[in-house]
């Protein structure tokens, strides 16, 4: 049987688990589409009233809240390593008036939970950023109740496809999986995930896959400019420049490069996403 590695294998590259995106302004209004619909459809017919679920690695708490609606009136957890992200998520369930949630500072690999705590464990864009996905996978095992389940759903860079193929958004992919792969994380994760779950011990993985698209004027102008602010002010900027693999001209080329695609009303973005439901 072929051996699945636990982390990516460039010896080049140290584990850092660092969020290659960080959780600069642009990155936030980014993520807060993010619904169950259109970011975990697939665990849909799988939530029910009254289940507690874990929501690792909740951002700006969109999903989480989202979550919380659909199964009410179990309770929802979702924990970020960011302290001020966290309180950003506690704000947003606030404003929802969606009570039954709990925001909390947490490690995916030492989660504070005893065994057997929840029916569901949520993880959406997570596995890519995590330098032993698998080691991440067991503790998520050790907290699910017996028959709980995962659902982990993440981006696969290598299947991304744009149009036009502009130079500059070709820099961007380069530049992105690079620092991806420096910061310790992979960004192919998507594929990777049934894979994972198997050696993470899941005795039932069933695996999907589904696909981001932006196309309109309005999803064009989001997507493109929030990139185009990311390329020379987010966390990803500054690692880009920090490992060696661009300097701000190459960024500002990709942020241009983004701009240009924005407005550009035959531009158009797929996203392919890897999904698996791991019950324990």
């Amino acid at each position: 049987m072929t051996e699945v590695p636990d982390v990516p294998t460039d010896p080049e590259i140290a584990p850092r688990d660092e969020y290659t995106h960080g959780h600069h302004a642009s990155v936030l209004r980014s993520h807060t589409w993010r619904t169950v619909r259109n970011s975990a459809a697939y665990l849909l017919p799988e939530l029910k009233a009254g289940l507690t679920v874990l929501d690792v690695g909740c951002g700006p708490g969109t999903i989480t809240v989202d979550l919380a609606r659909r199964v009410y009136p179990g309770q929802v957890t979702g924990i970020d390593a960011d302290a001020g992200i966290v309180t950003h998520a506690g704000g947003v369930a606030f404003d929802e008036g969606v009570g039954n949630t709990d925001f909390r500072v947490g490690n995916v690999y030492s989660l504070e939970f005893a065994d057997a705590t929840f029916d569901v464990v949520h993880a959406h864009q997570v596995m890519q950023h995590l330098a032993n996905p698998v080691e991440a996978m067991r503790e998520i095992r050790r907290v699910l109740k017996p028959g709980g389940l995962l659902a982990a759903r993440d981006v696969d860079y290598g299947g991304v496809t744009v149009y036009p193929n502009l130079p500059g958004l070709a820099a961007w992919m380069s530049t992105y999986r690079d620092v991806h792969y420096w910061n310790g994380g992979e960004p192919d994760a998507g594929r990777h995930l049934k894979a994972w779950a198997r050696k993470a011990g899941f005795r039932d993985v069933t695996a999907s896959a589904s696909v981001w698209c932006f196309s309109t004027d309005a999803e064009r102008e989001w997507w493109g400019r929030s990139w185009a602010e990311r390329a020379t002010e987010s966390a990803f900027a500054a690692h880009a420049i920090e490992s060696g693999v661009a300097d701000l001209a190459d960024l500002e080329n990709i942020a241009d490069a983004w701009r240009q695609w924005a407005g550009d009303p035959d531009g158009w973005l797929a996203m392919p996403h890897g999904e698996i439901l791991a019950r324990t």
